[in-house]
């Protein structure tokens, strides 16, 4: 029987399957069993990425409908459809997004946390606010009167604002805006007590619209379009045209607009019609808006004990506190498994190159490092000291095109060598490369990761770093460096693999390798997304020869598993908890190297669009290491979420099984392995085995 890999019913569609993931994320935050602001972290993420979402999505999609295009990808689900589909995804779940905070709250008041409205507060807090309010925000803000003379204003993009409806001494009636900046606090807090800003503004409204008296108000704020489209065959400085570009984003369409609940009629009809938005794209909420901003709550230091502890990075052997860190890279290659294990070697790597006499040259690729970063500082030390340094800092990073400029031109001013990016690609591949002068020769190390160069997220993101100093290795990487910093198309290398050329087929040869050893073959893929059709089809076909497949993908997955005759012998998992799992991880039975480490996930972009690195984990200790890993999170039984044919998502159950949470799992062993070090010198992989793993 011939089957039709292409079909559109052997697919879902991209958006909504993403919509999926953002479900399981706000599952987490109706977890009773997790502390209450760990759960309200949850839903401050959620609302960060329906932000993100509608701004480059959503966005995306209205251009197309606008466009008149009709089909988008295989799954064949027009823009129309998808917006009507998203719409009322989202319209449906917005009542347990207002349900999930009030249930956080009422636990919150247990522990004497509350957030209240200016109106809820006693005299006293009342008069502290007030003072609070006249001291540090009435100097700030400005009212805006709309009228004939005074046209609605410009709102940029995540604008925060009041809108109010005001009546003068002759009775008639008035409209006015107060902005919110984001300099300004999102809560004004006595004690544990957060008042959001809005409440207070709009109590002293009359202060700023003297005179006029108050009728009805609403808080609201808007979402634009915030995708930067930058024509780089017209740019001649680049670092111009992306400046521009982040201007731009302010000026991008309007796409949402979100209210409190309640809103008054006209105030409404004033809005709606000088912001010209479709009905759909108009919320109302119960709760406070931008939920993003809860992070103002969670991470209080006061209050640290209502969320999950911070873990604290371990060092483990092969690489012990104090030990000369480039003398262990030549002793064994290193494989790091972040955060359990710390990411400060990392960090040294750089840094103690920079400080090195003995030290030539440092290069390496930044994608997002974080506004305060030890590794650029770094780099631009070495650079003042004479060292030849060279960074691909990719300027196109989504949301960190501001950082990333900054960084760029402090980094030139130092004297170091910058590329901002290749014409027409992203570059996402995490790798450094130092070289020293060794006696008489010259010897190099590399460091080749599936996580950016950012100490702040390596703590809550789960991430692969790989050292090596082998010699095939560093030609490739060196190889890999003349290729984007001069005008070499000879992007093929030996050991590593690069996209957008070699690194889809060579995925897809090692599938259909694979495919070759009928039910003996076995293929574990840890990825951020699966989107790519190809490899889809490729993994389908594998599927119907009998090959054993676990894939571990936490956020969009457009194969269907559980398809008979198609997809039986493919399992899909999604893992949400503490940390965001973030490694790229291909194993393959047999394949001569089984386990690789990337930078990519299994999408078009990633594979066809941007420079990407494949890295093989060559020795067999470390590839090990890797198969006990993936092999722990399939055990995963807290976690740990199940894809059906359907396109719901079940979360595993215990059942008679022990409790596998495999984030704690990892913590705990990890500690253990370092306290026991202290003493001897246990092999990390060997224990990690014995402790919880059937290999």
């Amino acid at each position: 029987m011939s089957i039709n890999l292409t079909s559109p019913d052997l697919y879902f569609n991209r958006e909504l399957s993403w919509l999926k993931f953002n479900s399981r994320v706000l599952a987490q935050a109706k977890r009773k069993v997790l502390p209450p602001l760990e759960r309200l972290k949850f839903l401050a993420i959620y609302g960060t990425n329906l932000d993100e979402f509608y701004m480059i999505r959503v966005a995306g999609l209205k251009r197309l409908f606008k466009a008149r295009i009709q089909e988008t990808a295989i799954d064949k689900l027009t823009p129309a459809q998808q917006l009507k589909s998203i719409h009322k995804t989202i319209h449906k779940e917005q009542k347990s997004v207002e349900s999930t905070f009030e249930t956080i709250m009422n636990d919150l008041k247990e522990h004497k946390v509350f957030i209240k409205s200016f109106e809820e507060l006693s005299s006293s807090e009342q008069e502290k606010v007030g003072h609070e309010f006249f001291e540090q925000i009435y100097p700030v803000i400005m009212p805006i009167a709309i009228d004939a003379k005074h046209p609605f204003p410009h709102l940029n993009n995540l604008s925060f604002a009041l809108a109010l409806k005001m009546e003068d001494k002759e009775g008639n009636v008035k409209h006015g805006l107060i902005r919110i900046p984001r300099i300004l606090p999102r809560f004004l807090q006595v004690n544990h007590c957060f008042v959001p800003i809005e409440s207070v503004v709009d109590h002293f409204s009359s202060e700023l619209f003297g005179g006029l008296k108050k009728l009805a108000s609403t808080p609201f704020r808007v979402t634009r379009n915030a995708d930067l489209e930058i024509e780089e065959e017209e740019a001649d400085d680049f670092l111009e045209i992306m400046e521009e570009g982040l201007r731009s984003r302010n000026r991008g369409m309007l796409i949402r607009l979100e209210l409190k609940e309640g809103v008054d009629e006209s105030l409404l009809k004033f809005l709606t019609t000088h912001l010209e938005l479709d009905e759909l794209d108009i919320y109302n909420y119960d709760i406070p808006l931008n939920l993003g901003t809860l992070w103002e709550v969670v991470t209080q230091p006061a209050l640290a004990h209502l969320t999950l502890p911070m873990y604290s990075p371990k060092i483990l052997p092969p690489l012990a506190e104090n030990k000369n860190l480039f003398k262990a890279i030549e002793k064994q290659d290193i494989l790091l498994y972040h955060p359990y294990e710390s990411f400060d070697p990392v960090v040294r790597f750089i840094q103690e190159s920079a400080k090195d006499p003995d030290t030539l040259s440092i290069r390496m690729t930044l994608y997002r490092v974080g506004k305060n970063s030890p590794i650029v500082k770094a780099l631009i030390k070495a650079s003042k000291a004479g060292k030849q340094v060279t960074v691909l800092l990719e300027l196109k990073a989504r949301f960190d095109e501001e950082n990333n400029l900054h960084w760029a031109k402090a980094l030139e001013e130092a004297g170091a060598h910058v590329i901002y990016g290749i014409k027409g690609l992203k570059v996402h591949a995490k790798v450094a490369q130092v070289t020293k002068r060794k006696e008489k020769k010259l010897q190099a190390y590399v460091h080749l990761g599936t996580g950016n160069y950012n100490p702040a997220t390596s703590r809550i993101y789960t991430d692969f770093s790989f050292f090596t100093c082998k010699a095939d290795f560093n030609r490739d990487v060196t190889k890999f460096f003349h290729f984007i910093t001069g005008f070499s198309d000879h992007s093929k290398l030996d050991t590593l693999t690069l996209s957008p050329e070699y690194i889809k087929p060579k995925l897809i040869e090692m599938i259909e390798h694979e495919t070759s050893f009928k039910a003996e073959g076995q293929i574990v893929l840890k990825a951020n997304s699966l989107v790519d059709s190809d490899i889809i089809q490729a993994l389908y076909k594998a599927s119907m020869a009998g090959v054993k497949i676990k894939l571990i993908i936490r956020g969009i997955c457009t194969l269907r598993p559980g398809i008979k005759n198609v997809s039986e012998n493919i399992s899909v998992y999604s893992i949400i908890g503490k940390y965001l799992e973030h490694p790229r991880v291909y194993f393959f039975k047999h394949d001569k190297n089984e386990c690789y480490i990337s930078s990519a996930d299994l999408m078009p972009r990633n594979l066809i669009r941007r420079i990407e690195i494949l890295t093989p984990i060559t020795e067999p200790a470390l590839a090990q290491k890797i198969r006990q890993l993936l092999s722990l999170q399939l055990q995963d039984n807290q976690l740990s979420w199940k894809l059906k044919s359907s396109g719901e998502y079940k979360q595993v159950k215990q059942g008679e099984n022990r409790a596998i949470n495999n984030h704690e799992i990892l913590e705990e062993y990890t500690t253990k392995v370092h306290d026991k070090s202290q003493k001897e010198t246990p092999e990390y992989v060997t224990q990690l085995a014995k402790k919880v793993l059937k290999d």
